[in-house]
């Protein structure tokens, strides 16, 4: 698993964690994890709205960096946060994000309250 080989230098195995997050669906899915103990596929279909095949897909991806363990009981397959951490990662990645938003929203205002430039013609 190339996201936990002790081999590779730390940055490239934190990168390969971040590779795993590198999807909208995948973060849709951590947050509805993030907000419950556990979740069945049904209810993440649901939440979602992907198709079975996709969300399965991206549960693989979790699974494989680590992000999210999985345990079937009957018919029904249940998945979980490998990790309490991850709710953590995820709220202040939002509040970073809000704040950058921020950040984008008073430079544009000051751009848009610069005197306009005469045209050179």
């Amino acid at each position: 698993m190339a996201v936990l080989d002790e081999r590779r230098p730390l940055y490239e195995i934190k990168a390969n964690l971040f590779k795993g997050l590198a999807h909208p669906h995948r973060i849709r899915v951590l947050e509805i994890l993030s907000s419950t103990d556990e979740a069945s596929v049904t209810t993440m279909l649901a939440d979602t709205g992907l198709e079975a095949s996709h969300l399965s897909q991206h549960l693989a991806v979790l699974r494989r960096y680590g992000l999210v363990v999985s345990e079937r009981r009957a018919s029904v397959v249940y998945y979980r946060l490998a990790h309490p951490q991850i709710s953590e990662l995820l709220r202040v990645a939002r509040v970073l994000l809000g704040e950058i938003l921020t950040d984008a929203d008073s430079q544009r205002e000051l751009v848009n309250s610069l005197p306009e430039i005469p045209d050179a013609r």
